[in-house]
């Protein structure tokens, strides 16, 4: 049964002859898929690039349960890809074990490190991004409570959790940071139901900017935002109030207008991962006020293919690959979308501080 799931596995990776000089690269997904909007996609991003510019061949392998990871794997090096990538921690055990059958291929492992020699792990430094982000969050915060949605309740994500505090409480040492996390299994990457039942108990507590490191779950949060929009003054619980109105003069949607007249202050989401600013068009007007106050860009699109580009100018290098600030692996975004949501000021303050971040002398938390 084995032998014949893996035979099918290798068939649907395709079988069709490629060029002998062109570089084939398998990209093995994690939990979500390539379309999560999110992680996977960024990674897909960087892969696309590398067909682009580099001419280099590229298969997907998405599997539909854990237990294919491994054989998906060993179907593109038992066609002799020249590197396949892991995205994803999940996928670690699985490239590391077909890694050390193949010590003559190449293989690449997003956000953990592997032991096998012939694996190159490319890993993030998270926290800077979203101390980023997270000044950012607590500069036009209405209510100075901010929150933060994890996906699954482990190390790597707390490292977003803590640069993003840290950030918020660098900007407004006042600021309330409330989190809580989807889950502590893979599936809380894939779970908006939760996390949107996340974001209804933060909003309770007076968080009107909210920041999901949560794979597609994060959807769950943009949804219920687009449903609520904004913060009434009589929902804000005891002790908080609206000390500031940042985005008074800012255009906005007759949706808006209609449910939150009176005494109220805009809700917004900030993204993670790829650009999602985009998802607080909620009515289809980049002129009207966006429900996304930025995003933080963890660069795997640039990660993947740095590695590609490596493998194809025979550069190859397995061990851990660190990519922060300094090498363009993390940082904000700014767009049409949410340019009129920050000001020229408050991005010469996130700049400077970038630079002090890359100098050394900030230095942010990572737990």
């Amino acid at each position: 049964m084995k032998k014949m799931l893996t035979i099918s596995l290798i068939a649907a990776l395709g079988t069709t002859a490629l060029a002998q000089n062109a570089v084939r690269v398998g990209m093995a997904y994690d939990a979500g898929g390539k379309f999560d909007k999110s992680f996977n996609q960024s990674a897909y991003n960087g892969a696309l690039r590398a067909v682009k510019d580099l001419g280099v061949q590229e298969k997907d392998f998405e599997p539909s349960d854990p237990s294919q990871i491994v054989q998906g794997i060993r179907g593109f090096a038992s066609q002799g890809f020249d590197l396949t990538i892991g995205v994803g921690f999940n996928n670690n055990a699985s490239i590391t074990q077909v890694a050390k059958e193949n010590p003559d291929l190449y293989f690449g492992l997003v956000d953990d490190v592997s032991e096998a020699k012939n694996v190159a792990s490319l890993t993030f430094q998270e926290e800077q991004g979203s101390y980023l982000v997270g000044y950012l969050a607590a500069l036009n915060s209405s209510t100075g409570v901010v929150g933060f949605i994890g996906g699954m309740d482990i190390p790597l994500i707390h490292k977003f959790e803590a640069g993003y505090t840290a950030g918020a409480k660098a900007a407004n040492k006042s600021v309330k940071v409330v989190s809580q996390y989807v889950g502590t299994t893979p599936d809380a990457w894939n779970n908006p139901g939760k996390a949107k039942e996340i974001a209804v108990s933060l909003r309770s507590k007076g968080a009107d900017i909210i920041f999901a490191a949560a794979g597609a779950s994060g959807n769950g949060l943009y949804d219920y935002i687009k449903q609520v929009q904004c913060l009434k003054a009589n929902q804000l619980p005891s002790g908080v109030t609206f000390k500031t109105d940042n985005f008074a003069k800012v255009p906005k949607s007759a949706s808006y207008k209609a449910a939150c007249a009176g005494n109220t202050r805009p809700m917004f989401f900030i993204g993670v991962d790829s650009n999602q600013n985009y998802l607080g068009d909620f009515d289809k007007n980049p002129a009207t006020m966006n429900h996304g106050l930025t995003s933080m860009l963890k660069r795997v699109d640039n990660a993947v293919y740095t590695l590609i580009k490596a493998v194809k100018g025979g550069q190859f290098k397995g061990g851990q690959q660190v990519f922060g600030l300094k090498a363009n692996g993390v940082g904000y975004a700014v767009d049409e979308y949410n340019r009129a949501l920050i000001p020229a000021s408050q991005i010469a303050k996130v700049e400077a501080i970038k630079q002090q971040i890359i100098a050394g002398k900030i230095v942010v938390p990572s737990k």
